[in-house]
């Protein structure tokens, strides 16, 4: 995917979690991040939204904090949201491509990599939204899906950080069954895991489904669709993989 695709996406998801924040009411529960009422999701992505733009149009160049949220809540909390992604999205469309900042994972550019970064952090915090309005989520385009897996297990997994992690080597195949070249071997052992793209060899467990429902249960958004062999391995991987 391109950049522009990514800010499509980015553009749209942050539309549709404010019209489903809009719809649930700041206090409601999101029951895919227990502890949280809406209040807490529009002030952390208000806030992560304003963090990442600063990095492009500041041109940071090592890492900075994210800033406090404001004490809001309600209507005025939603607008806060709203401007905050106007703001994020308008300046990684207004941006040179050859912007240099600090970024975390690997990519083309610092441009790129913000750009797919906050369009995935946005839709699976749009997920949240619908959890806790309630109703049927919007669909994810399976292409976008399967480059989200991607950065998880080829990004944020092969980070040093990560604690997905098991004391006996096992090997985890992640399967969609709606796209012939969208399978995942992730070897699991007391260091960082190591993924791949392809599913050559055996593997202890298989997660296995619709590219769109495994990209949000790999971030424990939704339960996984199928689970064959090992299930004790699809179960670390959700008790151990949570990105914070």
């Amino acid at each position: 995917m391109k950049t522009a695709d990514f800010l499509h996406v980015l553009d749209r998801e942050g539309r549709l979690l404010a019209d489903a924040a809009e719809q649930a009411g700041t206090d409601a529960k999101v029951p895919t991040c227990p502890g949280w009422q809406v209040t807490d999701l529009l002030r952390h992505m208000g806030t992560v939204h304003r963090w990442a733009a600063a990095f492009v149009a500041e041109g940071h160049a090592s890492y900075q904090p994210a800033p406090e949220p404001p004490a809001l809540d309600g209507t005025a909390l939603i607008t806060w949201f709203c401007e905050g992604h106007r703001q994020l999205v308008d300046t990684l469309t207004a941006d040179e491509p050859d912007v240099r900042c600090w970024h975390f994972l690997p990519a083309p550019s610092p441009l790129a990599f913000w750009a797919r970064r906050q369009a995935h952090e946005t839709t699976i915090h749009r997920l949240d939204a619908e959890a806790a309005r309630g109703g049927t989520p919007t669909e994810i385009d399976p292409a976008f899906a399967a480059d989200g897996i991607d950065e998880l297990l080829l990004g944020f997994h092969a980070r040093s950080k990560s604690r997905a992690r098991s004391p006996e080597p096992r090997v985890l195949r992640v399967r969609a069954t709606d796209a012939d070249d969208a399978v995942w071997t992730v070897r699991l052992s007391d260091e960082p895991p190591a993924a791949v793209r392809g599913g050559t060899g055996e593997a202890d467990c298989e997660i296995a489904g619709p590219v769109a429902l495994i990209y949000p249960a790999l971030w424990n958004r939704l339960p996984y669709p199928t689970v064959q062999g090992d299930a004790t391995v699809a179960t670390l991987w959700r008790e151990k993989s949570a990105v914070t």
